[in-house]
């Protein structure tokens, strides 16, 4: 199962619309917020697409939650902004409640930087800003093995995390 990641587009909704065409195998995409209104506008033109959002600091006028929990392919996936947990400061907030709600991958945005790490068994990722940089990530939930890969775009240069 594929997941697309993105975060932050700001009233640039071009990028995201690109790399849903890029990567059609992937069935569900993620929003970590800053850009309700773009966000918008991907869900009406990828209804085949399941897709889930949260609100970031940036979206004053929309309904979607500060905080998310959904579970794929057995995987708990725990999605926020980031404002509410700190990230500019560090993770540690952010790990934390990642870790108190037992998820499998961590999403979040707000600090416009593209990062992927490892926690113990626990995804944590930034796509980076899909308005700003044109980074986001894709995520492979390997449904027979449990695996997780997330790759990062537009460069990858660290290559991909894996988490078994």
């Amino acid at each position: 199962m594929k997941l697309l990641v993105f975060s932050d587009a700001h009233g640039n909704e071009t990028p995201m619309f690109h790399a849903v065409r890029r990567h059609k195998e992937a069935t569900h995409i993620f929003f970590c917020g800053d850009g309700h209104a773009d966000f918008e506008n991907l869900r009406l033109r990828f209804q085949d697409k399941t897709c889930y959002a949260v609100r970031g600091n940036c979206d004053w006028c929309c309904d979607h939650p500060m905080l998310m929990t959904v579970t794929l392919a057995g995987k708990k996936i725990l999605m926020t902004h980031g404002h509410a947990q700190m990230v500019k400061g560090g993770l540690d907030h952010l790990t934390a409640l990642g870790h108190s709600e037992q998820a499998d991958i961590v999403l979040f945005g707000h600090t416009h930087r593209q990062l992927t790490t490892a926690d113990s068994r626990m995804l944590i990722c930034n796509p980076g800003s899909i308005g700003f940089n044109d980074e986001y990530t894709l995520i492979d939930i390997d449904e027979s093995t449990g695996r997780i890969t997330a790759i990062e775009y537009p460069d990858n240069q660290y290559g991909p995390v894996i988490i078994t």
